[in-house]
């Protein structure tokens, strides 16, 4: 294994340390490494609260600042933030109008937010994203797994817990985001858990592992290597055809990298994911190319398609002023 560490067991807090300096204009660093919050909070706006395992930047922290979230909870590597974290950015943030935690689906994740939820006398509402198609269960999660379209639910939502809209109603709007939006990937190689030292899993120089998770967990199939074509024409089948879109009409399409992609690939991806959509009678009304939502250093890539309706693609434009994440500001 070779990475850039000084030992394993100290590269998050130095990792965290290092971000929240670099980034010190929009956040800050809670006590005890419990969450990234937002450097300025807005009053009496509902507050948005992510967090997830490590290994996947800029997901979740690198989306903390205006018109996107107002706190993330950074676990271990591939491991669950604690509830305690999630209690303590909740007390960070709270600004009078509630809290909404935003929660990919995975059962460590749902587990402790359920229980920070329970344990607190704070509003508190969950928006879970399951937006893979690719499996109905895998390792880590019961249902479908909560992948790149985190990005995009935490980016609408935040537009509009920024234009005021109230807890109730960003509850909803979440659950209507999350219908909307689908994604896969595809891993060329496995990534290797700074504390384990090796790879999660190992592949032949000629396969590859359709419907990958962003732990490395198994997908749908492990088969011989196909053209970028290929690969786009089974991606885009299987979440167009989950979405329910004969016709997608405007969609954004996300090409997400899983850490290890060249963005001359990503973009290649991209330009044969859009073809299939054209060709399916849709149009890609707004795109976002490059590494977001990541597996360390595993080489592959997904596909995230979210059917649009004037008010998504108008939240999805709104000003956004994260590490991660950064227009019309």
């Amino acid at each position: 294994m070779k990475k850039f560490l000084n030992s394993a067991e100290t590269l998050l807090a130095e990792s965290l340390d290092g971000f929240s300096a670099a980034h010190a204009d929009i956040v800050q660093l809670g006590e005890e490494r419990k969450y990234v919050r937002r450097r300025v909070l807005k009053p009496g706006k509902v507050a948005l609260i992510s967090g997830g395992g490590s290994g996947h930047e800029p997901l979740h922290a690198g989306f903390v600042g205006q018109g996107m979230l107002d706190a993330a909870c950074p676990g271990q590597v591939f491991t669950a933030p604690t509830p305690d974290q999630m209690l303590a950015a909740a007390e960070a943030v709270e600004t009078g109008a509630g809290v909404l935690f935003i929660v990919k689906n995975y059962e460590g994740d749902v587990m402790n937010f359920d229980m920070a939820r329970e344990m607190t006398g704070r509003r508190i509402d969950t928006v879970l994203v399951d937006d893979d198609v690719a499996v109905e269960k895998s390792t880590y999660s019961v249902g479908r797994r909560g992948v790149a379209g985190t990005l995009v639910v935490q980016k609408m939502l935040g537009a509009a817990a920024e234009q005021g809209a109230d807890l109730a109603a960003l509850t909803a709007l979440g659950q209507r985001v999350v219908r909307a939006t689908r994604s896969m990937g595809v891993a060329l190689t496995s990534c290797t858990v700074p504390a384990a030292g090796r790879p999660t899993f190992e592949l032949a120089p000629d396969e590859m592992e359709f419907g990958v998770g962003i732990h490395g967990e198994p997908g749908r199939r492990r088969g011989k290597l196909a053209p970028l074509d290929a690969l786009a024409d089974e991606m885009l089948g299987a979440v167009l055809g989950d979405l329910g879109l004969a016709r997608p009409g405007e969609v954004l399409l996300l090409v997400n990298g899983f850490g290890g992609t060249p963005l001359m690939e990503l973009y290649a991806m991209f330009h044969a994911a859009r073809g299939r959509i054209e060709a399916a009678g849709g149009r890609v009304a707004r795109a976002l190319v490059g590494n977001y939502v990541t597996s360390l250093d595993m080489a592959g890539c997904s596909v995230t398609v979210t059917a649009l309706d004037a008010e998504l693609a108008a939240l999805w434009d709104a000003p956004v002023h994260t590490a991660g994440l950064r227009w019309g500001t």
